[in-house]
């Protein structure tokens, strides 16, 4: 299945939800935000919110400092 992800084209074959495409890619779910075409998904809904070939999917990382 192929995938927009964070603007890149991005095949995957592993992914079906946003929560196997986060542990596919080794990303902590509690340290991201995910937007799946251009709604915010919650991390309730990781588990149970399908990925469909042509989606548009970006993740972004929480970054601390100070």
């Amino acid at each position: 299945m192929k995938i927009r992800l964070n603007g890149d084209d991005y095949d995957t074959k592993a992914a079906s939800t946003i929560s196997e495409l986060l542990t596919a890619l080794d990303i902590n779910p509690m340290r991201v935000a995910v937007e799946l075409n251009m709604l915010i998904v919650k991390k309730a809904q990781y588990d149970t919110t399908p990925i469909k070939d042509g989606d548009s999917v970006e993740i972004v990382n929480f970054v601390g400092g100070g």
